[in-house]
């Protein structure tokens, strides 16, 4: 899909996608939509699966807008990534909401102190670092571990960030 075709996409089914995460036991799956969104339009992400993507963040996370200039973010600051693809036939299909919290120093020593949790279109939790179905997304840490400067963070491409104010 072009840029425009994949918002138009997204315009489709945001509000689906939200539906079925928030049926998570989860405080941020309900929210995140009203959150700081920090790209331009939905990209596809080849670390998640080659879906479509969209990055969030609530009020702590804030700095992850500075991008590779953020500083280490604070304890609370959830980073929300929802994800889509599309069908042969042109339909859009929910795919799993990533989300990643900055917990209190001593959390997971590894991980930098963020929690991975993977809640699918569902709502059900696929797992969460520390807790229910945790080896299942130890990966989201071997991954996150190669931009241990950064505070374990990846952001957002340039294409797609939004234009500076």
């Amino acid at each position: 899909l072009d840029d425009q075709a994949a918002s138009m996409m997204y315009s489709l089914i945001a509000a689906e996608m939200a539906a079925g995460y928030a049926l998570a036991d989860k405080n941020v799956a309900a929210p995140y939509l009203n959150w700081k969104r920090f790209n331009s339009g939905p990209y596809i992400s080849s670390t998640h699966g080659k879906r479509y993507i969209n990055n969030y963040g609530n009020a702590l996370a804030r700095d992850y807008g500075n991008f590779e200039n953020a500083i280490v973010l604070p304890e609370g600051a959830i980073l929300a990534k929802d994800s889509f693809t599309i069908t042969k036939a042109g339909t859009p299909v929910p795919g799993p909401l990533v989300v990643t919290e900055k917990m209190a120093p001593g959390f997971n020593y590894v991980s930098g102190d963020w929690r991975y949790s993977m809640v699918l279109p569902d709502g059900s939790l696929f797992g969460t670092t520390n807790g229910e179905g945790s080896r299942r997304v130890e990966f989201c840490i071997a991954c996150h571990l190669a931009r241990e400067t950064t505070d374990h963070l990846f952001f957002v491409p340039r294409k797609y960030r939004p234009a500076p104010k």
